[in-house]
């Protein structure tokens, strides 16, 4: 266990990588009990930003080209396998899983094997991109859920993401926030999010809605792999 290093590609908003790396500490104390410094695991960290717009199109050929620049640069300071703590990025996971010759752990089949067995209503609370792409929404299905989702929640997102990525600490975003989960109490059993600058809000705000977050999901599995 303790010989491993965990690779980090992260930096995908910039303020989603410290929320995400203390999840990941959360979890060696949840799950192993880590307490001294040195039973915490040894990880590189590698914040790279991205030519990544949430209010125009995206040259998705670059966005890839950097992706995988950062993956074999991570690979070549000698990590034993890869968290890429992003949802939008995994659109590209099989070129991306491609690139490198460790493993690179994909969010989203981590996130949906944390899905109670019997149907459920469900919705994403996502980037466009990643909302597009639908491959959130072909696991919800195939495990026989039914996908619930309101065309203007994608704008109070696209809206509040903005925002985060500008101002934190703006109080328009926790009121988005509230909004949001206000009228998704009324429809679904399960939100789903799969957008890590979300964490900015979702972690200050409590409620009764079961949540699954795919930065929490993601942690727990490396963090799994680390001590196996």
């Amino acid at each position: 266990m303790h010989d491993k290093i965990i690779g980090i590609l992260a930096g995908m908003g910039p303020r989603s990588t410290t929320p995400f790396i203390e999840q990941v500490l959360d979890e060696c104390q949840t799950q192993y009990n880590a307490l001294l410094d040195e039973e915490f695991p040894k990880m590189m960290i590698y914040s790279l930003p991205t030519p990544f717009y949430i209010d125009r199109p995206i040259d998705h050929e670059l966005m890839k080209r950097t992706i995988i620049e950062g993956l074999k640069k991570l690979e070549s300071t000698g990590v034993d396998y890869i968290a890429m703590p992003c949802n939008s990025a995994h659109i590209y996971i099989e070129d991306l899983s491609k690139s490198v010759n460790i493993p690179l752990l994909n969010i989203v089949e981590e996130t949906l094997k944390f899905l109670p067995a019997e149907n459920l209503k469900v919705t994403l609370f996502a980037t466009p991109v990643t909302f597009n792409s639908q491959i959130y929404q072909k696991g919800i299905i195939q495990q026989n859920h039914q996908f619930v989702f309101k065309e203007h929640w994608q704008s109070i997102l696209n809206e509040l993401i903005k925002n985060i990525k500008i101002n934190k600490d703006n109080p328009l975003n926790i009121e988005l926030w509230k909004s949001l989960l206000k009228e998704a109490e009324q429809e679904v059993d399960y939100i789903i999010i799969a957008c890590t600058d979300l964490n900015v809000v979702s972690n200050k705000i409590k409620t009764g809605m079961k949540i699954l977050d795919s930065s929490q999901s993601l942690a727990q599995s490396v963090v799994k792999k680390y001590i196996i």
